[in-house]
């Protein structure tokens, strides 16, 4: 056992095939890695094994998040190297660019205050589909100090031990859940300019997109009641009214317009949406502004599925969109 080794990083996947090798052989030889698979088909387990990676294989009899997945690669990371002061997770289908783990490290090491760092993570092929354009516009994400990183960080390992690491039951929304703790205990949360890592979205169906909007909506109702408690305002109720009120918000108007006029105040709804539909067009075209606006549907959709599963006392697992 190495102690002079001070940072390590785990890998998540599920049936990620070439994304997840261009992943581990994107890393270092002389780092080590832990790899946490949820029940891939594809063989991703043994590719990591022959790279020398730790895997842990996920029991799915408890319901698999990313959060959990995490939490598992950090404990087996510290099992072998309880020395580390760092730990960078990544997503099975990111490939690391040049220099980001030792830029990383080094921020971390002149930033004690900081407890998260992650830079830019930019799409593959954005040209190959709205889904993958509208990625790599998310990921696009002011440089400074941040509220919350994505799932591609490097952590400090006293922090993480500070708090236990991620909620295992979050659906989506782990990473800014796990930094508004962090934050509480005066932590700070970085994303410094420079490339981070490449993502495969993998998106061309709208079905996919559609469900990955499902699921965002989903872990905005999640974070928001788990956080409602705290003495910050809590994560995501932003996103939650406008959801909210671009779907049954604007239908209610329409309705009510209808009962004080007529038939005629059911124009109403149409119209605030197309009016909300020029106003986002203006911003990023009329293709974008339309996914944005039927967004909301889905987010919806996510909002009610979790209070549904929490009235009857359910956990939810994962929401898979490839």
């Amino acid at each position: 056992m190495n102690s002079n080794l001070k940072m390590g990083i785990v890998a998540i996947g599920r049936n990620e095939g070439e994304r997840l090798k261009q992943c581990l052989r994107s890393i270092p030889a002389d780092i080590p890695v832990a790899y946490v698979d949820s029940a891939s088909s594809d063989g991703s387990a043994a590719f990591a094994r022959s790279m020398k990676a730790i895997v842990v294989e996920l029991d799915l009899a408890t319901p698999f998040t990313a959060a959990r997945a995490r939490n598992a690669g950090r404990d087996a990371l510290l099992d072998q190297w309880p020395h580390l002061k760092y730990i960078q997770f990544v997503d099975g289908d990111c490939e690391f660019e040049p220099g980001w783990l030792s830029e990383a490290m080094q921020f971390l090491e002149q930033e004690p205050s900081a407890a998260v760092v992650c830079g830019r993570r930019r799409e593959r092929y954005p040209e190959r589909s709205i889904y993958n354009r509208m990625c790599d516009r998310e990921w696009n994400t002011p440089i400074g100090e941040a509220d919350a990183c994505g799932g591609d960080a490097m952590f400090r390992v006293s922090a993480l031990a500070q708090l236990r690491g991620y909620d295992p039951k979050m659906i989506a929304g782990e990473e800014p859940e796990l930094c508004h703790r962090l934050r509480g205990l005066g932590w700070r949360i970085w994303r410094i300019d420079c490339p981070m890592t490449i993502h495969d979205a993998d998106m061309h169906r709208p079905r996919q997109w559609w469900r990955r909007t499902i699921r965002s909506g989903f872990g905005y109702a999640q974070v928001w009641n788990k956080t409602r408690a705290g003495g910050e305002d809590p994560l995501y109720a932003r996103q939650l009214i406008s959801a909210l009120f671009w779907t049954f918000g604007v239908t209610a108007i329409g309705l009510a317009a209808a009962l004080i006029t007529g038939p005629l105040g059911l124009l109403a709804a149409p119209l605030l949406w197309i009016i909300q539909l020029a106003r986002l067009a203006r911003r990023g075209g009329i293709i974008w502004a339309a996914h944005l606006l039927a967004g909301k549907f889905a987010e919806t959709i996510g909002i009610l599925r979790f209070l549904l599963t929490s009235l009857r006392g359910r956990s939810q697992g994962a929401i898979f969109y490839k």
